[in-house]
């Protein structure tokens, strides 16, 4: 536990201790903020160092030491092959694509071929893997080598929020987020740095269990039906949120790939989901992961590479891009006091006072707006206007508030939005600036750099156990064939992730200094055509309108969605329209493979856990997998329509779910694995006590319940915002458990 110790305060250090101390490490050295760059990029290092000395020196210590057997080898050197194959033939397929794009193939058809190619390679690997075999559905037969149960797990792990929203969240939100709400690289911190948590606490001693899924390990320990059931319920809870997420991905990309409807896209996609998962479980669904990992990569470097070389004549982005901060930083000192801008701002400020006057004189406001628009309308009849105008006012009439409550909720919103756009920058905080305020400055400006550190860390801390507690990522670390090979596996899977996410923020910088330098100051007129495609299949993405009247862009008179990021960079930085495809299908890869771990480990959590958990021998595998699959298919429609309704943002999503499972997971399943005193009683007030107060913060602070309860004022607790919720469940739950386990000891509880 010596070597638990040291390694964890190295990993205290790399991350809550340099966002700590974040503005005072803020100097520039060789050209590059140094808190910017570690939070960017020194403190993953530092965590693949961790898991990998972790993994080292456990494995030489430990009696999992052994040869590998002949059989096995021979199956290592069977798979080597066919990997190389598949990389070779991937290459070789994207350059032939290339080629016939020179040739002259339509766009349309480059997108239906990478969709379609894609899906059937996906589809042909889970006819290939199927299997009613309980060992193999649930676990792959505990045979998968840890360097491709690393790309496995980086597969499942990079998920739509990885690859399309990470670079667009640091695009917008920079080093820690708009304001009081953090964001920006705390996602690349925690979502890494919670990787250290499950090589050091979690992955090898759940393995030496031999467990199917996670549920089972709080069937094991403490015995009884309620701490498997309330597992179970929680694992289905957060992996819906993140599956709905990802579909929704799945959705975004398949329509923009073939021009389908939003709908139809999800369906389309849906069915690569269903085939890998439905028929061979995790010996498909891992395999597959592989094969999509390596789309993803490929996607994701190609076009970042490109741009980097545009701009810096180095492809190594996340080498060179520093190169770009210092420019940006004039650029947005220059942006902040050009006049143009200055005259947007007004705009959005004229307009938030318009909507405070209405909101201040409901409900005779709406009657007024009603009767003008009617007045419109009979003007536009009277004259004869074109029936296509016509027709549009009696639109704009039918859109309006139809009561004072609506009216009252829709302006209230309108108001919001004009007011955060009418600051500097649109409301983007200045890119490499760690935290909004200033502890130097006035009172006002302290506490919102108290508040703003306060939500970073709270955010960081519940993505790292969140991290820890995820039980579709645990589930995989099952699939090796031995305790040290899941160490290995650890530091193999954060290695493949870092690949990405060492790149993500260079791509956000490499793509602000493109908006700023080459697309603000052009003419609408002279706008490129992918930005009107993109608007049209969801406004959310990206918008342009002529706030000033001047028909030039400015730069906040531009907004983006942080999921149109990533997707749009080839069309950004000029790319053959091929790249674009790739970068759609890798998006497509990573929200698929996610979405089969997560419909995976839901349909067993009904089937495995909740139905068949007690008569296991007596209703026959073939049986129990069969369930399995049911259950999967239907949670797989029913997220599939919440999906079709177009929820919040992705990362909001998948940050929610974090939160959910570290407060019902983490605190109850670390103290019994090192502390035999946690009783079952302690377990389940553990459980239910953090998951219902995440719940609880979560729902409480939702405007639309404030306002049906009628709540004043804000509900949150020391101004954390609602996605930390897990800090409070994380926190109550460790306490609630040991202050119950102290209260019960003696209850039976296995050891």
């Amino acid at each position: 536990m010596r070597l638990h110790g040291w390694l964890l305060l190295v990993w205290f250090a790399a991350s809550f201790g340099l966002v700590f101390f974040a503005h005072d490490l803020q100097q520039i050295v060789a050209g590059w903020p140094v808190s910017y760059w570690f939070a960017a990029q020194g403190s993953v290092i530092v965590f693949i160092g961790i898991v990998a000395v972790f993994a080292w020196v456990a494995n030489r210590q430990g009696s999992q030491v052994r040869s590998v057997p002949t059989a096995i080898k021979a199956y290592h050197r069977r798979i080597h092959r066919r990997f190389a194959t598949f990389v070779v033939l991937l290459i070789l397929f994207i350059l032939a694509l290339a080629w016939a794009e020179q040739a002259g193939l339509r766009k349309i058809w480059v997108g239906a071929i990478f969709l379609f190619a894609t899906v059937f390679l996906y589809a042909l690997i889970g006819i290939y893997g199927r299997t009613s075999n309980a060992s193999e559905y649930y676990v792959a037969g505990r045979r998968i080598p840890a360097m491709y149960n690393g790309m496995a797990v980086a597969a499942d792990w990079m998920s739509a929020a990885s690859f399309i929203s990470m670079a667009g969240g640091l695009y917008l939100q920079g080093f820690s987020g708009s304001g009081t709400h953090p964001g920006g690289l705390v996602y690349v911190l925690g979502w890494t740095g919670g990787f250290c948590l499950v090589a050091l606490f979690v992955a090898p001693y759940l393995r030496q269990l031999n467990l199917y899924t996670l549920p089972d390990y709080f069937g094991l320990r403490f015995g009884g039906r309620w701490p498997r059931i309330i597992a179970a319920w929680s694992a289905v809870l957060c992996s819906f949120i993140y599956v709905v997420a990802q579909i929704y991905g799945v959705g975004l990309i398949t329509s923009r790939l073939t021009g389908v409807q939003f709908e139809i896209g999800i369906l389309l996609g849906l069915g690569g989901v269903l085939v890998c998962s439905f028929l061979g479980g995790m010996r498909a669904v891992t395999w597959t992961q592989v094969t999509q990992y390596v789309v993803v990569i490929l996607a994701f470097l190609i076009p970042v590479s490109w741009l980097a070389y545009k701009q810096l004549g180095n492809p190594l982005a996340a080498v060179v891009y520093g190169q770009q901060l210092p420019k940006i930083s004039e650029l947005e000192l220059h942006l902040m006091k050009a006049p143009e801008e200055q005259q947007v701002i007004q705009e959005y400020q004229r307009r938030a006072r318009d909507y405070e006057r209405k909101l201040v004189q409901l409900p005779a406001s709406l009657e007024q707006e009603k009767k003008a628009q009617k007045e419109v309308i009979q003007h536009l009849m009277k004259v004869r206007s074109d029936e296509s105008v016509i027709v549009a006012a009696r639109r704009q009439l039918a859109e309006l508030p139809r009561d004072e409550a609506t009216a009252r909720e829709r302006w209230t919103q309108a108001m919001q939005e004009n007011l955060a756009r009418a600051k500097p920058l649109a409301g983007m905080p200045l890119h490499t600036q760690p935290f909004a305020g200033n502890p130097q400055g006035t009172s006002e400006e302290q506490k919102m750099f108290d508040v703003s550190r306060r939500n970073f860390l709270a955010l960081m801390f519940c993505l790292m156990i969140g991290t820890a507690g995820l039980p579709h990522l645990l589930t995989r670390f099952y699939t090796t064939r031995t305790v040290a090979e899941a160490r290995n596996s650890v530091t193999w899977s954060l290695f493949f992730i870092a690949i990405l996410y060492l790149s993500a923020p260079a791509l956000a910088v490499l793509v602000k200094y493109e908006v700023m330098s080459q697309l603000v100051g052009l003419r609408f007129d002279e706008l490129p055509v992918w930005i009107a495609q993109w608007a049209k299949l969801d406004p959310a993405l990206i918008s342009v309108s002529d706030i000033n009247g001047d028909h030039i862009l400015q730069f906040a008179e531009l907004q983006l969605g942080p999921d149109i990021v990533m997707l749009a960079t080839p069309e950004l930085g000029g790319l053959p329209y091929v790249v674009s495809g790739l970068v759609a299908a890798g998006g497509l890869a990573a929200a698929l493979s996610t979405a089969d771990g997560l419909l995976l480990t839901i349909g067993n959590a009904l089937a495995h856990d909740l139905f068949y958990w007690k008569n296991i021998d007596r209703a026959g595998t073939v049986r129990r997998v069969m369930l399995s699959k049911f259950a999967l298919l239907v949670v797989a429609l029913i997220a599939a329509y919440v999906a079709a309704q177009r929820p919040a943002d992705i990362l909001f999503l998948v940050s929610a779910s974090f939160s959910i499972a570290g407060s019902a997971f983490v605190p109850v399943m670390i103290l019994g694995i090192f502390w035999t005193g946690v009783t079952r009683f302690a377990a389940v007030a553990g459980m239910l006590t953090g998951l219902f107060l995440t719940l609880y913060y979560m729902v409480i602070n939702i405007a639309s319940v404030r306002t049906l309860l009628a709540l004043d004022g804000s509900g949150l607790w020391f101004e954390i915002e609602p996605v930390s919720a897990g800090v409070f469940g994380v926190g109550a739950g460790i306490l609630v458990t040991v202050i119950v386990s102290w209260m019960t000891r003696g209850s039976a509880a296995s050891s």
